[in-house]
């Protein structure tokens, strides 16, 4: 885990992650002036993610409606309680949440790099649009056979079935992946749905010792700021939030880097939660009512920025591939606040949150008719291939070593653990997701 310093919400950060022609214009035409972007070796890009804060809600807090369940880990004999978004699947019941998303405009080094210019890109993707999630085109397949179940390279592989439970189906992505997750698919009325709202744009201006320009090898350039300053920048704006509501603060092509060196890159997004001072009751212990609030960041992520061309090395890791990773973790773990067994993945060591994007970043599948940023590369490569790419879920099984696992929809062929560790299911190539978590 990597720590930052003070806060809004006083907290940890951890758990470690328009047409293309248009966008590309934009960022060309303020470039005179730019600094010189720092070329970033492949073999140093990597991708996390992060969580800020946490917060323990009470049944009277003003938050994002939730409800509680619990788990028996049997490799352990420890029960875990768990908190999570919308309605209790047990009772078949739906839930909506508005989604306010605020587009943010970044400047650094003398480019600008526009959150406005993805809205619409964003609200077509199938993290608010529907789509039929029983199969899928293309999906991540292991670019290194010696190493199954953490490859160097993760390239895209043939699709298939994928939630053959909900063939038929017109659900967004996170309503698919938690209908997934507790077997809850076919005719069930089982529902998480996100309505969008568009937010007016911020705008924030990154001082050169916070941010420096980043270029990877297809010649894409990025912005690359500190993670510790862009926090409290974010946290400032939680403070006009509707705690009712997901706060979503999206960017374009910005990254954030762990202390000091811009090279020990990249964090993709994060999510939160924590109490709101002088909201609610007056103060953060008043009265069991105050406001807690649930947020997230994401940068949307440039075609060729991480992906190789032609399918090739992190292919999925593009468009809303962070975007799909917080918005599932927030799903499963709202306050920051959900722990399990510790369990380990090369990107994050050693951690016990239920966080259910880290162990598959980079692992994903295509969905969808993506039109935007779909030319090819700055040196002439091509890595778009006309589709969104959300990221593959850990479920809640996997967390708790559940074996045999009757939570969650049944693997697309038969298998002696019944239920699926992810979302993908047996489209996930790598062992480590076709059973249980083991230990750190």
């Amino acid at each position: 885990m990597h720590s930052v310093g003070p806060c809004l919400f006083g907290a940890r950060i951890g758990g470690l992650a328009v047409a293309a022609a248009a966008a590309l214009v934009a960022v060309s035409a303020s470039a005179a002036g730019s600094a010189s972007p720092i070329v970033i070796d492949d073999s140093q890009l990597q991708a996390t993610t992060t969580a800020v804060g946490g917060a323990s809600p009470l049944d009277t807090t003003r938050t994002v409606q939730h409800w509680f369940g619990s788990s028996l880990d049997p490799h352990n004999g420890v029960t875990y309680g768990y908190n999570m978004v919308g309605a209790d699947p047990a009772t078949n019941g739906s839930a909506t949440i508005q989604a306010d998303i605020t587009p943010v405009i970044v400047n650094v080094g003398g480019l600008t790099f526009n959150g406005s210019d993805v809205v619409a890109a964003a609200l077509a993707s199938p993290q608010f649009a529907s789509n039929d999630y029983g199969s899928t085109p293309f999906a991540t397949a292991p670019g290194n056979p010696t190493d199954p179940l953490h490859p160097t390279t993760k390239i895209r592989g043939p699709g298939g079935a994928l939630s053959q439970g909900d063939a038929g189906n017109s659900l967004q992505l996170e309503d698919a992946t938690m209908r997934a997750q507790f077997n809850q698919t076919g005719s069930s009325t089982f529902h998480l749905l996100l309505h969008p709202n568009v937010l007016p744009a911020v705008t924030i201006d990154v001082p050169s010792p916070q941010g420096v320009l980043l270029k990877t090898g297809r010649g894409v350039v990025g912005a690359d700021i500190n993670v510790t300053w862009w926090v409290t920048r974010i946290q400032n704006l939680i403070s006009t939030a509707d705690p009712t509501h997901l706060p979503i603060y999206l960017t374009n092509n910005v990254y954030l880097h762990v202390g000091p060196n811009p090279l020990i890159c990249c964090i993709i997004g994060f999510h939160g939660a924590g109490l709101v001072p002088g909201k609610g009751a007056g103060s953060t212990h008043g009265n069991g009512n105050q406001e807690v609030q649930t947020y997230a960041w994401a940068s949307w992520v440039q075609p060729g920025f991480y992906a190789r061309a032609n399918g090739g090395t992190d292919w999925a890791l593009q468009d809303i591939h962070s975007l799909s990773h917080e918005v599932a973790e927030w799903a499963d773990d709202p306050f920051v606040n959900n722990t399990v067994e510790p369990w380990t993945a090369p990107q994050y060591g050693c951690t016990g949150i239920l966080e259910t994007g880290d162990p598959v970043v980079g692992i994903g599948f295509a969905k969808g008719t993506n039109t935007f940023e779909q030319g090819k590369n700055p040196n002439g490569t091509q890595s778009a291939d006309g589709f969104y790419h959300p990221e593959d879920e850990a479920l809640l099984p996997w967390f708790m070593r559940t074996a045999p696992n009757h939570v969650s929809e049944p693997t697309q062929a038969s298998s002696t653990n019944i239920g699926r560790y992810t979302l993908m299911g047996d489209l996930n190539p790598f062992s480590g997701f076709r059973a249980p978590s083991t230990g750190c």
